[in-house]
């Protein structure tokens, strides 16, 4: 069965298992190296998976100027991002 929010999470899903990971290594590989800068940057701790979170902040605030696919589909996949990241806590 077809519709939106399937499509959405199978688009999200594509990218997240596709050539994003080729391009930019694994995720805790790529959040861990973001988290370190961030780390310097705002003089505290963060985490891979706060990078993550961050990320589909992002998407979410800039949904405020009106609907986007694109900020939906990529906060999708930054939160199952951070659902990964967070495995073993």
């Amino acid at each position: 069965m077809s519709n939106v929010r399937t499509e959405t999470l199978d688009e999200a899903s594509k990218l997240i298992n596709g050539d994003r990971q080729a391009n930019y290594g694994t995720p805790q590989e790529n959040f861990d190296r973001i988290a370190k800068g961030w780390s310097v940057l705002l003089e505290t701790d963060v985490t891979p998976e706060m990078v993550a979170l961050c990320m589909a902040w992002l998407k979410m605030a800039r949904l405020v100027n009106g609907p986007h696919h694109d900020s939906y589909v990529d906060g999708c996949g930054y939160m199952a991002l951070a659902s990964e990241l967070s495995e073993g806590k």
